[in-house]
């Protein structure tokens, strides 16, 4: 088996990663390490989250640093401030024994003097979200015009959130003479353009398969009404007494929802979502990391860039609209040789929407039943029982106080104690679970043809704001929770185009969405919502729908409109801030 020291580190570096505990690569390392250590070759790996792709980048190049330059000659550029973080104290870390290597994290939400003025003392290696990065850029203080290695670490992940002009920017200003390695776990178009347009003939490893799942993932779906998702989500969390894992909302509110239902419910739980202060998550993320929360509940935006190897299970309250983000979900459970689980809570017209993903991931899910309240309250006893077996007696400190306990119980016999232990430890289980409902359903067969006719049940609706407008799945998923005031609208599928966009809800919600968004505005865009009633004229009418949603005007033959008709007449115009 091949071990850092036959790829010829230095002995510094095998010092440190020896401290670590590290002493055979991974995979990507043992494939990446070597191509940059013998070839310039620009590269694009391949790999999940988690498989230890910062040593496999980040070591070969603090191996070849110029130790005596103050210059910068590497710029590593990572999608959130969290990885930016943990990349940095890793590379601090492998450089324990190196005393002149001086690496900088820069991220916006942290004082930009301070950033720039350890800039001024010299780093040779900055490690930046693409943001703050640019803006230093900008500003002539973070100098790339010498740098020999550019990382994009989670290269979709930038892309997906929004960061391509800020790519474009950075990677316009890097000379041509250097090394640029990209690293991503799934290759969408977007990557792919990166690569054609910043990268010369670049040499492409793969661990695993391209845009696939994790190795030592199970993957298990619970069916369910949109209505039971909270209910089904306990059950999930009572019988699997020692989960260490992470839920994922579609939105912000639903975040704190369920975390606020949670810790009422006297959960171990807490929520990590975009309207936190820099301090209020890293307080959040202490408490996660040291196992002080159970749950940690999370939009996928605020979840990006979080490193813990140790998670047990990944539990998805809704399926995410991007296939793609389920790799990057499932992904966080499963690392470093262990076994992870990831959860899907849906609904029963999702049934063909999961057959995409498992093509996707090339995993079966495996359909589950929801736990019974019987089921649950024998596991959690067994457990109790376990522990109580096992437990190491401090004769010391207890034997004191046992003259008391022993008088006070004394009128109970042996059964009768335990009864009575028993009921003190499980009686909120078995009042909660008495009677408890069958809360599983059957999937039903989407009615889903050519991706344009709408799911039984569903009502497609037109909206006048698309890709120009930067308006991605997740945020029309929230634009339409905000404007309803509402999250117990099931959505079903979105189209996002140039000019405007498709979605479908719950026919039931019809007249509820036109309404709702009556008088609302997307930035500087008045919105028009219409049914859009599906028939074969659909693409060969869309030149018109275009019209339609570059003017926000008049009607189209194949749309309803309830424009005007809002109950309780038109109120104070609503603003809906585009996230430009």
């Amino acid at each position: 088996m091949t071990t850092f020291e036959d790829h010829g580190l230095r002995g510094e570096l095998i010092m440190a990663i020896s401290e670590m505990g590290f002493v055979n690569p991974t995979p990507i390392q043992e494939k990446t390490i070597p191509a940059l250590l013998e070839t310039k070759n620009d590269l694009i790996a391949l790999a999940q989250t988690g498989t230890g792709k910062t040593a496999a980048f980040g070591l070969p190049i603090i191996q070849q640093l110029d130790e005596s330059s103050k210059q910068i000659q590497s710029i590593i550029l990572s999608p959130t401030r969290e990885l930016c973080i943990q990349i940095a104290k890793d590379l601090e870390t492998y450089t324990k024994f190196m005393d002149q290597v001086r690496i900088l994290a820069v991220y916006g939400g942290s004082s930009v003097e301070n950033q720039v003025r350890a800039l001024k003392k010299g780093v040779n290696i900055v490690v930046g979200t693409p943001g703050r990065t640019l803006d230093l850029i900008k500003r002539k203080t973070l100098k790339i015009n010498n740098i020999k290695w550019l990382v994009l670490d989670e290269a979709d992940e930038m892309l997906n959130m929004g960061f391509k002009d800020e790519l474009d920017g950075i990677l316009e200003n890097t000379p041509e003479q250097k090394q640029t390695l990209l690293f991503s776990a799934t290759m969408p178009k977007e990557v792919r353009r990166i690569a054609n347009n910043y990268m010369n003939d670049p040499k492409e490893i793969s661990v695993g398969k391209k845009n696939s799942g994790a190795e030592n993932v199970t993957h298990f779906v619970y069916m369910v009404r949109a209505s039971d998702r909270y209910s089904a989500l306990k059950r999930i969390a009572d019988f699997n007494y020692n989960i260490y894992g992470i839920v994922f909302c579609r939105t912000r509110r639903e975040t704190k929802e369920v975390a606020a239902k949670l810790i009422n419910d006297g959960y171990n739980a807490d929520a990590l979502h975009g309207d936190l202060s820099q301090a209020q998550r890293e307080m959040v993320m202490d408490k996660f990391r040291k196992h002080h929360l159970q749950l940690l509940i999370a939009t996928d935006v605020a979840a990006r860039g979080l490193d813990i190897s140790e998670l047990t299970h990944i539990i998805n309250y809704n399926l995410p609209d991007d296939p793609e983000v389920y790799i990057h979900r499932s992904g966080r459970t499963g690392r470093a040789g262990k076994h992870g689980i990831s959860i899907l809570i849906a609904h029963s017209r999702e049934g063909r929407r999961i057959k995409e993903l498992e093509k996707l991931i090339g995993k079966t899910f495996e359909m589950k039943k929801l736990p019974g309240g019987k089921e649950i309250c024998e596991k959690r006893l067994y457990n109790l029982m376990d522990n109580i077996e096992n437990i190491e007696v401090d004769e010391e400190q207890i034997e004191p106080f046992m003259p008391a306990i022993l008088k006070k119980l004394e009128w109970l016999d042996r059964d009768e104690l335990l009864k009575r232990y028993v009921s003190v430890e499980f009686n909120r289980f078995l009042e909660y679970y008495k009677n408890a409902p069958d809360l599983d359903v059957k999937s039903e067969k989407g009615d889903f043809k050519g991706g344009k006719r709408s799911a039984k049940g569903f009502t497609r609706f037109f909206i006048n704001v698309g890709s120009k407008q930067r308006i991605k799945p997740q945020q029309l998923i929230g634009l339409i929770n905000d404007e309803t005031k509402s999250k117990e609208i099931e959505i079903g599928k979105i189209e996002i185009l140039r000019n405007f966009s498709f979605f479908e809800v719950d026919k039931a919600f019809e007249k509820t969405i036109v309404s709702s968004f009556e008088d609302s505005e997307y930035g500087d865009i008045k919105l028009a919502v219409e049914i859009a009633k599906p028939s074969s004229n659909d693409r060969r009418s869309e030149r018109a729908w275009s019209e339609r949603g570059r003017s926000g005007r008049g009607k189209f033959g194949h749309a309803k409109s309830y424009r005007g008709k809002s109950e309780g007449g038109k109120g104070k115009r609503k603003k809906f801030r585009n996230p430009r």
